[in-house]
């Protein structure tokens, strides 16, 4: 099989290196001969995700809906209180927003 990044010769290793919220797991699966691209097997990253659930690691996809409310000349909206939680979030944090397409994003620093 050739690399779908470079079209190098892809060889099967059994050492690739997935890291999950600071947990390591060794999987199996392809390594490009000429850019070092990796490619875990599918049913090893489905293993991988498997145990990091179990170990209350993975993240699962959020979507919350909220409206803006409005304070003076800008908007606001709130962050549920469980979010607050999981992500020890306080009101003396710094955030960046930034805009990506026509979605907002919102990152602790």
């Amino acid at each position: 099989m050739t690399c779908p990044v470079c079209e190098g010769k892809l060889h099967d290793v059994d050492d690739i290196t997935l890291e999950v919220e600071g947990y390591i797991f060794i999987v199996k699966g392809q390594r490009c001969a000429s850019c070092k691209e990796e490619f875990p097997l599918e049913e090893e990253t489905q293993r991988t995700i498997t145990v990091a659930r179990k170990l209350g690691v993975w993240p699962e996809p959020m979507k919350l809906y909220r409206r803006f409310s409005k304070s003076g000349n800008g908007l606001v909206f709130r962050v549920p209180a469980d979010l607050e939680k999981q992500l020890q979030l306080d009101e003396k944090m710094e955030i960046a927003i930034s805009k990506n397409g026509n979605k907002l994003v919102i990152e602790t620093t």
